[in-house]
């Protein structure tokens, strides 16, 4: 399986992070996709792709809760970054409006900005659409470009929420919150075809039933693949196979880490 999102350079794993990275790596996880947050989490992430290359793929980008008055010279360091390393993706990026709607419009050029420079390095984008989605959706049109597409991560909207994000030719990003008894996405993906979704666990947060609450960590894909498997009454091998797939295919043709569609 590929794990498409999970900040695993987080100080929650300070004392077991090792331990935590051989749970995943046992319960059959290939690649772990590492969404940057903002300059501070970038060292971390990249000591991770140093030291597990081909498995630990790390993605550039500024995260909109970290979006501040100095935002421009957070973009400028992404863009510095993106010209001398060969990341999978931009983000993790787009609009939150859960928290503190202060610095929206800045968050709007931030996200419109990252956007450009994902078309530029034929990068896809890993969007983070809290309380915002529309407001994401209306951007996306803005910018115009259908070459745009990526994964709409964590996703957790309806089934007309669905339909919107796939027409744009994006993916659904599918974490700990299938698996929730409030979650809502039992009334969603039935009606999702599974070639459309990607599996996250988000770690360390989200963590999905029975460990709601507590710490979440990458291993526990394997409790979202099969509520996806029971929610779409299918096995979760095929889970496994068709969102890894997809996931792939999410990869640059000239992939420079060497990662093919049939690989797993």
């Amino acid at each position: 399986m590929i794990e498409t999102h999970a900040h695993i350079y987080s100080d929650d794993y300070t004392d077991d992070r090792n331990a935590m990275l051989s749970r995943a790596w046992e319960a059959g996880i290939e690649q772990i996709w590492m969404p940057n947050c903002d300059h501070t989490t970038i060292d971390g992430m990249m000591q991770l792709a140093e030291r597990f290359p081909g498995q630990c793929l790390p993605m550039i980008g500024l995260h909109p809760t970290y979006v501040k008055e100095d935002f421009e010279n957070e973009l400028a360091i992404v863009e510095a970054w993106l010209d001398k390393y060969p990341f999978i993706a931009v983000g993790e990026i787009g609009i939150d409006l859960f928290w503190d709607v202060t610095f929206r419009e800045q968050q709007e050029k931030a996200f419109l900005y990252q956007c450009k420079l994902a078309r530029k390095h034929d990068l896809w984008i890993d969007i983070h659409s809290r309380s915002a989605f529309w407001e994401t959706v209306k951007l996306i049109e803005d910018f115009g470009d259908s070459k745009l597409t990526g994964i709409f991560h964590c996703f957790t909207g309806t089934l007309e929420e669905a339909q919107k994000a796939i027409e744009l030719g994006f993916k659904l990003g599918i974490g700990g919150v299938a698996t929730f008894k409030n979650g809502g996405l039992d009334k969603v993906l039935p009606f999702v075809d599974l070639e459309h979704l990607v599996l996250e666990t988000d770690s360390p947060y989200l963590a999905p039933i029975p460990y709601r609450g507590k710490r979440n960590e990458v291993a526990y894909i394997d409790l979202v693949a099969q509520r996806v498997a029971d929610l779409k009454q299918t096995t979760k091998a095929h889970i496994m196979e068709t969102t890894t797939r997809t996931a792939l295919r999410l990869l640059t043709k000239n992939n420079p880490h060497g990662l093919h569609e049939n690989s797993h």
